[in-house]
């Protein structure tokens, strides 16, 4: 008998084994449930919950009107924009770039993706330090890398040592990924920390990605000054990662950017032009407003967070077998919360972090996201990206229901 052929597989193997965004996921299970009517509330959005600020939304009404923004543009951006990007990094960075060292991209997410394809090989290793943002281990993988994980916990404030990502270090390590303030943790690297590990990476000639997308939000007088200023030998091998989402309440916007090499930047810019060309003009316009504007709006928001974290991690720090770090950054608070796995809550009893946070959803309808989206299972990551009487409702849900953990 002649052997029946194998179907060929329906997806590629690269798509296929790409995980779903689990903060996009969570998020949206919060909102289809709001939409049946009940009283959920949803500490899973990383954006803030304010409205684009009044003087960028006039400006992408004007640009609107003006046909010359009707039309295909630079794929790498209005020359308006990165012109904005140069002196914006110049004013908070204090470094000294080119336009042709700026690349605008769909978003900060196409940035990663963007920045990883110019420089990854398959075999090439990327240190990880983790807790990470969900996504930077899919777009080292879709650009054919290798994610290696550096976990500190929360009794390290989430931060990695030099020691830890010296033992990680291969002869295939290429890429270190770095971000500060950080998502999902909130934790900051102080700035002898960043000399330190920047000085390291130079020494070893690795490349440093550094995603600096929450730089304006710090609280107790924190500050995360960006590694190529304070290593500046580091510069011609670092990429850095920005964009106006969470600065400026613009995430729907999708406008983000990478500064780097020129070489890099230009093989960039390459490649978006064959996967998206332009990102769309109305939005770029708006972000020319947002750079070139005040920050007195953006120091409104920044307050409001910080009162927010505060009374987020003080909640949190009540409930018996939780520990959380108090974040000096972004709008994410990271409590561990191995103290309550494996305990009985209401006849059930969750052993990970993701059968926690189905605990939490559905007996007191609050959505978290586990830890398991950014590492290793213990944790969770509540943001505090929401109004100050749903998150003191949504966080006292949750003491009183793991009050019950027995």
């Amino acid at each position: 008998m002649t052997e029946t052929a194998a179907a060929p597989a329906r997806l590629s193997t690269r798509v296929g084994a790409i995980a779903e965004s689990a903060t996009l996921a969570v998020s949206a299970k919060a909102k289809a449930l709001k939409a049946e009517g009940r009283p959920v509330i949803g500490f899973g959005a990383g954006e803030p919950d304010f409205p684009t600020p009044d003087y960028i939304v006039a400006a992408a009404v004007a640009a609107c009107q003006d046909p010359v923004n009707h039309r295909y543009s630079p794929a790498g951006g209005l020359p308006e924009l990165k012109s904005a990007i140069v002196e914006k990094t110049r004013r908070d960075s204090g470094l000294e770039v080119e336009p042709a060292q700026v690349l605008v991209t769909n978003g900060g997410k196409q940035a990663v993706y963007n920045t990883f394809a110019a420089l990854l090989d398959p075999g090439d290793e990327v240190l990880l330090p983790s807790p990470y943002w969900t996504t930077y281990p899919e777009a080292i993988k879709l650009a054919g890398g290798s994610p290696v994980e550096v976990f500190a916990g929360a009794d390290q404030e989430y931060l990695v040592t030099v020691e830890q990502l010296e033992a990680a270090r291969t002869d295939r390590t290429k890429v270190l990924l770095f971000n500060s303030p950080s998502n999902p943790t909130g934790s900051v690297y102080p700035p002898e920390q960043v000399a330190a590990i920047g000085r390291w990476a130079a020494e070893h000639g690795l490349w440093v990605v550094t995603d600096e997308i929450y730089e304006h939000l710090l609280y107790d007088g924190a500050s995360a000054p960006p590694m190529p200023a304070v290593v500046p030998e580091l510069a011609d091998r670092c990429v850095v990662l920005n964009g106006v989402a969470k600065t400026y309440a613009m995430t729907g916007w999708r406008v983000g950017w990478m500064v780097g090499p020129a070489d890099v930047v230009k093989a960039a810019t390459n490649l978006q032009s064959h996967a998206t060309s332009n990102v769309a003009n109305v939005s770029q316009r708006a972000a020319v407003a947002a750079l070139q504007g005040s920050l007195e709006v953006v120091d409104e928001m920044r307050a409001a967070f910080d009162r927010r974290r505060q009374t987020m991690v003080g909640l949190l720090q009540q409930i018996e077998g939780v520990t959380c770090p108090t974040p000096h950054g972004a709008f994410y608070a990271y409590p561990n919360v191995e103290g309550v796995l494996g305990r009985s809550i209401r006849g059930r009893t969750p052993r990970t972090s993701v059968e926690l946070a189905e605990v939490i959803l559905e007996e007191v309808e609050v959505a978290v996201v586990p830890g398991e989206a950014f590492g290793p299972s213990g944790y969770l990551r509540l943001s505090y990206a929401l109004g100050d009487s749903e998150l003191e409702e949504g966080v006292g849900r949750i003491q009183q229901l793991l009050a019950e953990a027995r």
